[in-house]
């Protein structure tokens, strides 16, 4: 893995390294190659050393195994595609899953984009296979100086900033669905259950990554390593009162979105049922004038009227009044 220029996904050169910072404990930070990495070790002034990667690049499970003696079976967990949210202890390293909005063009917010986190309190490393904006974010507070100052601080402020970013696409949705509310539904019937189809899909996507998203911040909270300091707990505490709400929020939109579906649906249905009941009222009143046309109208001689010429005025006659008859029939039953 020999450093050299930029990549096209972000790396430098055909490393893995996407940025890397020395954080000073002040809030700052600054930077570092792929080679000086290779030798940096703690020192006694406490400055953490955070690697931001791409998983993608070949070599880089063997790298972690190497360089940070992660156990074979973490090492493949924080490289591999099966990104379900989780967060554990590994003795004084603390390992995790999260997940985040995919912002990236053409994509979907139930498209969620990964991020794998091993920290040892002294050194952190975060890797991904799509772009995130979440690290970057807190990579310009370090170059301002006003950044966090330790590995606690970053993992909490980079969960912070991914459910935070959450909150965009729920009120998004939210406004759609407002939006929808507000609209005349008997213009496109069709068009409308489409969008809602759509938010449906959405909230649950959603929903689906960010339940487990809650357990893994949980576990965080409940068992992260020593160096995991109390008020790290509590922005994570704060968060996961955040996410929670959210969750609440996905859940009164799809409930929305699910009234609105029904509404659209019992319209639709009323409708064909007011021309359901049209029809038969309309076949009620013509059966039996059908019936009597088609039974004088039979090729039968001797039928009572021919011989006049007087046969049709008569059947129109009586079919004008049985018509009549009916009408007023239908209306004292109240079925007009």
């Amino acid at each position: 893995m020999a450093s050299r220029g930029g990549n096209t996904d972000g790396t430098q050169g055909d490393t893995p390294l996407l940025f890397a910072r020395v954080l000073d404990g002040k809030g700052g930070g600054r930077p570092i190659g792929w080679d000086e990495i290779q030798s940096w070790q703690p020192g006694p002034d406490g400055a953490v050393l955070w690697m931001h990667l791409c998983r993608t690049v070949p070599g880089i499970y063997e790298w972690l195994q190497e360089r940070f003696a992660i156990p074979e079976p973490t090492a493949e967990l924080l490289t591999s595609d099966a990104t379900r949210p989780r967060a554990f202890r590994e003795g004084n390293a603390l390992v995790a899953t999260l997940r985040g909005i995919n912002f990236n063009p053409g994509a979907e917010p139930e498209d969620m984009v990964s991020m794998q986190v091993w920290s040892d309190g002294t050194r952190l490393v975060t890797l991904r296979r799509f772009p995130l904006q979440t690290p970057r974010d807190v990579l310009a507070a370090i170059d301002k100086g006003a950044g966090p100052p330790d590995a606690g601080a970053v993992v909490t402020e980079l969960t912070e900033a991914m459910v935070t970013r959450m909150n965009q696409s729920i009120v998004d949705m939210n406004d759609h669905i407002d939006m929808l509310e507000e609209e005349d539904m008997d213009d496109d019937p069709e068009e409308m259950l489409e969008k809602i189809a759509t938010i449906r899909r959405n909230c649950l996507g959603l929903q689906r990554h960010m339940g487990p998203q809650h357990v893994a911040l949980e576990a965080i909270s409940r068992d992260a390593p020593p160096w995991f300091e109390d008020h790290d707990r509590r922005e994570i505490a704060e968060t996961i009162d955040r996410l929670r709400r959210y969750l609440d929020d996905i859940d009164v939109s799809k409930e929305s979105a699910v009234v609105l579906m029904d509404e659209l649906r019992t319209r639709a249905l009323a409708s064909n049922e007011r021309a359901t009941y049209m029809l038969t009222i309309v076949a009620g009143i013509f059966l039996p004038l059908s019936f009597l046309t088609g039974l004088l109208g039979i090729n039968v001689g001797g039928m009572p009227g021919v011989e006049n010429g007087h046969a049709f005025w008569w059947v129109a006659g009586v079919c004008g009044g049985i018509g009549v008859l009916l009408l007023a029939i239908f209306k004292k039953l109240k079925w007009l």
